[in-house]
């Protein structure tokens, strides 16, 4: 199978995957008689970065780690001046005030902690067990402020499914597509970076990154569409604080990740700044404007066109 053949498999599975395991695992949540604000927070939540866990992990272990860190950088790069930027010259979205007050303050935490955290050029296993600890209790936190919030502590969904086995049966074939997919997209992406001549670290930047984040580009395209440009909002934050908690912790506390701060230090600064910018635009204004995310397509556009300057 060629290295682009593999590529697109790999890419159509970690899709496909994450689809069923998050509809799988949302049934049996509902079925368990779990309030539907818990099942987003939680589920889905971890189910969009899912590609990212998967392929992370997947590359770390196969001793690729420039990919893993790369691919983190990377999607949260796309994350926000891709589906945050384009979404917001579709439909400006509006911004909700705990989202202000909560998630984006730590969003630019955790990524400005980045660089403290590869002082000794590389994260090791206690930095990813950490991580993964501040992930969950990230979680946690989200969780217990939805049940303390009375507009949002809705009941239990109805719509239970009748046939749970279906629902437990779709979540471990998507598991089983993640895995797959995985292994797949990495495979593809290293043969390629070798007949390319690009280093990994640049592989994991834009062609891993870029297949990851496709799923969210695409569905956010669509809800913009649709008038529900705010929910690219949410799920942006939320999707780049568990790249970095859980998807860099899980796959640094397995093996770790060596990242020379002296190599990576312009992409972190730059995917740094694409972070302050989308901060400073969301805590000053209740609803996006369109030149906002033009600035922050632009600044997407240049931080890779400086990358592969850089090769």
């Amino acid at each position: 199978m060629s290295s682009w053949l593999l590529l697109l498999v790999g890419a159509s599975l970690l899709y496909g995957g994450a689809r069923w395991f998050v509809d799988g695992a949302s049934a049996i949540a509902l079925a368990l008689r779990v309030p539907q604000l818990i099942v987003g927070l939680t589920v889905v939540a971890y189910g969009t970065s899912a590609p990212e866990l998967f392929v992370g992990v997947q590359a770390a272990l196969g001793g690729h780690t420039e990919v893993t860190l790369g691919n983190v950088l990377g999607s949260n790069a796309a994350n926000i001046g891709l589906v945050l930027g384009v979404t917001t010259l579709i439909r400006p979205p509006q911004v909700d005030g705990s989202l202000r007050r909560r998630e984006v303050p730590l969003l630019l935490l955790v990524t400005l902690a980045l660089f403290p955290l590869l002082l000794d050029d590389q994260v090791g296993r206690i930095d990813g067990i950490a991580l993964l600890a501040c992930g969950f209790g990230y979680t946690a936190w989200m969780v217990r402020a939805a049940r303390s919030s009375p507009s949002d502590n809705k009941e239990p969904s109805e719509d239970a499914p009748k046939r749970p086995w279906r629902s437990c049966a779709l979540t471990l074939v998507g598991l089983l597509a993640l895995l797959a997919g995985g292994r797949l997209f990495i495979d593809g992406a290293v043969q390629i970076a070798a007949a390319l001549g690009m280093s990994e670290r640049l592989v994991g930047l834009i062609v891993v990154a870029a297949g990851t984040s496709l799923p969210e580009v695409l569905t956010s395209v669509v809800a913009a569409r649709k008038g529900h440009s705010d929910l690219a909002v949410g799920a942006v934050v939320g999707s780049n604080v568990f790249n970095i908690l859980v998807c860099l912790g899980a796959a640094s506390s397995l093996t770790p990740i060596a990242a020379p701060l002296s190599s990576v230090w312009i992409d972190l600064l730059g995917v740094s700044v694409v972070t302050l910018a989308v901060s400073v635009f969301i805590r000053t204004e209740r609803t996006m404007r369109r030149w906002e995310g033009a600035t922050l397509l632009f600044l997407y556009i240049a931080l890779m066109a400086l990358s592969v300057w850089r090769g």
